[in-house]
């Protein structure tokens, strides 16, 4: 797939303030600091599209960003588990992150972020894990591949994968990524290329169905190994 444009169009406070529109979206979430702007700009080759920080939980709102002139969106999501906000905040901040999880029904694919450079975290175990029970569809990127050793990155990788199994009959799609090097790019825009191909041929067989659900469906059915989409 090839990114001809991208560009920000609207931040929301709440779901329904969001873009009324009928193309598919690609969500990115994570802890704070995880890596999520910076491989947001790598996968649309602009390293100013959405805003980078050294401090992190910069990002306040849903922010949707219209890619290739509107045939889909990438949506920017504020990051979870940052502590120095204070509880009303983390609270308002869950509940904006849930329900555009739960409510939006253009969510093709909820991309969660994992810091390979750590062994897994229960935080990030217990958001996947919701997901999962609520059929929110979804997508592991482990971020910031470059920082570590191959060594090191495969073992945490693997870790993660045995937590999942405790309670996951089937994993996920992941990726592993490096935004300084481009590392994973292709393999997630051929993913959101075959998601989108999915997402329009529900759209036009059953207008009136639940596309989120369409799509996991057959991304589950063509992903047999997940660890085939880490390159």
């Amino acid at each position: 797939m090839e990114i001809k444009n991208a560009k920000y169009e609207i931040s929301s406070a709440k779901v329904n303030q969001c873009p009324d529109t009928n193309v598919p979206e690609y969500a990115f979430i994570g802890r704070s600091n995880v890596g999520k702007s910076s491989l947001i700009n790598m996968l649309t080759n602009n390293g100013s599209l959405a805003k980078t920080s050294q401090k992190p939980g910069k990002t306040l709102l849903i922010n949707h960003f219209k890619i290739n002139n509107g045939d889909w969106y990438i949506v920017d999501l504020p990051g979870y588990g940052y502590a120095a906000r204070g509880k009303d905040q983390r609270q308002s901040f869950a509940r904006m992150i849930e329900g555009y999880a739960l409510e939006r029904r253009q969510l093709a694919c909820l991309f969660v972020l994992i810091d390979v450079r750590h062994s897994p975290q229960k935080i990030d175990l217990e958001f996947i894990d919701f997901c999962g029970e609520n059929g929110v569809p979804i997508a592991i990127v482990f971020t910031k591949a470059d920082k570590v050793s191959q060594k090191v990155a495969d073992h945490n990788i693997s870790l993660f994968k045995n937590e999942l199994l405790e309670k996951w009959e089937e994993l996920p799609p992941m990726f592993l990524t490096s935004s300084e090097k481009k590392k994973g790019r292709d393999a997630i825009l051929d993913f959101i290329e075959k998601t989108n191909a999915i997402w329009h041929q529900s759209l036009s067989e059953n207008p009136e169905e639940n596309l989120k659900e369409e799509v996991e469906k057959d991304n589950n059915d063509t992903t047999s190994t997940n660890i085939d989409q880490i390159s």
